[in-house]
């Protein structure tokens, strides 16, 4: 059979490689894919973006479902696009996705639903914003309320920084709409995880636990970015907390979106912070939904599946996912990003990238922004690449990926040398 997937950065050629090691899959098509995903003999890229388009042509290829990575496409209801048609494809609804396209719209329903978040408060005027600001003082958070591609958060460790992030959403506009209106979060402190899980629409299959790093430099230092690594399992996510997170978190949020009448199907993802303490007391809270797999978790997640990954995603489309189970290599995987110089502010691309290594079994270089350009594989986005390797333990999958970026090369490549320092740091208490 042939399946399509919708996106072109990371997430969307991880996906696409996992689908196309099912032994029924005969192709996997990518919408409109990048230069990892052409240059993927079991791949093929089609360069279509819009819905209409995309409807058409899983008709005419006889597409047996579609798989949807990012986040614009869900929000421009192409899930809702595709069923119209009578097409088979797993992701959330226009509406269900405003969990992810409007923050003021999911805090207010965890908020209605009891789901523990930090307290905020939502602005469209800056003069009301820059008030609050003051009142709250800093460290505080502000969010850029619409899709902003990982860039509409802003950690502000000073009440100046605060003021500037809102001269700069809703003052200057520099976020378009996305900054149109603002939310204004208090800053919560402790660890962070990513909790990513698949629904449909009642039955949930949680993935394997993972954690990014949002950070732009080592020791989590520089602005926020949509990732520059990942690794997964996460330490912290222990079978009592993972419990805790099901029965406090994903549970009464698929169960809220059915009491306000939205259906949730598709990758659920919570990004939580987990304060210190005894795994049965910390405190768990939810700092934002994304409706689609994070990027880069997905890199390291898709790594660790070793059954048929078609099969699980099929009975989620069927409204079977109490009947799927994944197959997890208990082994950790790692992955790190190689970023274009000037990223996350101005990234610069064209460049042309050598020396990737071929997929091994212990590491592939899943493409994120890059293109071919006359069989020339050039820089075409702020996150290049993410280096994945897989071993026994942390420091080994950590060894093997970065023994590969030393052989990889672009004008002003940049990436953290320290992946998963905090999975390191338990490994040695």
């Amino acid at each position: 059979m042939k399946v399509l997937v919708v996106g072109s950065g990371g997430r969307e050629h991880a996906i696409a490689w996992r689908l196309s090691q099912s032994p029924r899959i005969s192709t996997v098509f990518v919408a409109p894919g990048n230069g990892g995903t052409a240059l993927t003999p079991s791949l093929q890229n089609i360069a279509l973006s819009k819905k209409e388009e995309l409807v058409q042509f899983a008709k005419e290829n006889h597409i047996a479902f579609t798989v949807v990575g990012p986040e614009a496409p869900l929000a421009d209801g192409i899930v809702d696009t595709f069923r119209q048609e009578g097409l088979a494809i797993f992701g959330p609804t226009q509406a269900a996705a405003q969990l992810e396209s409007s923050k003021d719209f999911a805090k207010a329903f965890m908020f209605r639903h009891h789901i523990p978040t930090a307290a905020y408060a939502t602005f469209t005027e800056a003069a009301k914003a820059h008030a609050y600001i003051e009142e709250q003082g800093a460290p505080i958070v502000i969010k850029a309320d619409g899709l902003a591609a990982g860039k509409g958060v802003v950690v502000a460790e000073t009440v100046e920084q605060a003021h500037q992030a809102i001269d700069d959403m809703l003052g200057d506009g520099k976020l378009g709409s996305a900054g149109a209106r603002v939310v204004i979060e208090a800053f919560l402190k402790g660890e962070e995880a990513s909790f990513i899980v698949m629904v449909d629409g009642k039955n949930v299959l949680p993935l394997a636990s993972s954690q990014d790093h949002k950070r732009q430099l080592d020791n989590d230092q520089g602005p926020n970015t949509g990732g520059m690594g990942a690794y997964s399992p996460a330490p912290i996510v222990s079978p009592t907390l993972h419990d805790r997170i099901m029965q406090e978190i994903i549970y009464p949020t698929v169960k809220g979106m059915a009491a306000d009448g939205i259906t949730f199907t598709g990758f659920l993802y919570a990004g939580l912070m987990i304060d210190e303490g005894d795994d049965t007391t910390r405190s768990i809270k939810v700092l934002e939904y994304n409706c689609r797999m994070g990027d880069p978790e997905t890199q390291p997640i898709m790594m660790r599946i070793r059954n048929d990954f078609a099969e699980v995603v099929e009975k989620a489309i069927a409204g079977q996912l109490d009947q799927a189970t994944i197959d997890w290599d208990p082994r950790t995987t790692l992955g790190v990003v190689m970023a274009a110089e000037n990223y996350p502010a101005s990234p610069k691309t064209g460049d042309k990238i050598t020396g990737i290594p071929a997929a091994s079994q212990d590491c592939v270089t899943f493409h994120a922004g890059t293109r071919l350009v006359d069989n020339t594989l050039v820089t075409s986005g702020g996150r290049v690449l993410c280096v994945t390797a897989i071993g026994d333990t942390v420091q080994q999958a950590r060894q093997t990926a970065y023994d590969t970026i030393q052989h990889i090369h672009f004008d002003g490549a940049q990436y953290r040398t320290d992946i998963a320092w905090r999975a390191l740091k338990k490994d040695k208490v």
